[in-house]
């Protein structure tokens, strides 16, 4: 396996043009991107929206500059019964770290433009 430090000068080197304020919103990006993709669509009840939720957050923690993240899936899902997960169900905070910079990315449903949002929360 390829120790850390000889593992982030590999990961410097394909970004070499970017800043790590650029290169945390692009790696936050490419995270919720996949998140979304992977998973809208799965079948999702009130019994299994928690297993859900952490599926989804352990997953995207593979991601190499995952900090941290939340998935909270939202809306009316009965006990009994499935519905297919969608982009309007998911309130996701994700924490990207590049070195010393942090950036916190949202994705969640904006109801005054009908469209679930991704977006650059802060960066610290």
């Amino acid at each position: 396996m390829v120790k850390k430090l000889e593992k982030d000068e590999i990961f410097d080197s394909y970004f070499k043009n970017l800043s790590d304020r650029e290169r945390a919103v692009f790696e936050g990006g490419i995270t919720l991107g996949a998140l979304f993709h992977q998973f809208v669509g799965a079948p999702v009840s009130l019994n299994t929206k928690e297993s859900l939720e952490k599926a989804m957050e352990e997953s995207m923690k593979n991601q190499p500059f995952v900090d941290d993240i939340e998935v909270k899936i939202v809306g009316d899902l009965k006990k009994d019964s499935y519905v297919s997960l969608t982009g309007e169900m998911l309130d996701v905070k994700l924490k990207i770290r590049v070195k010393e910079t942090v950036a916190i990315l949202k994705l969640n449903y904006v109801k005054e433009i009908d469209y679930p949002l991704m977006y650059v929360e802060k960066i610290e």
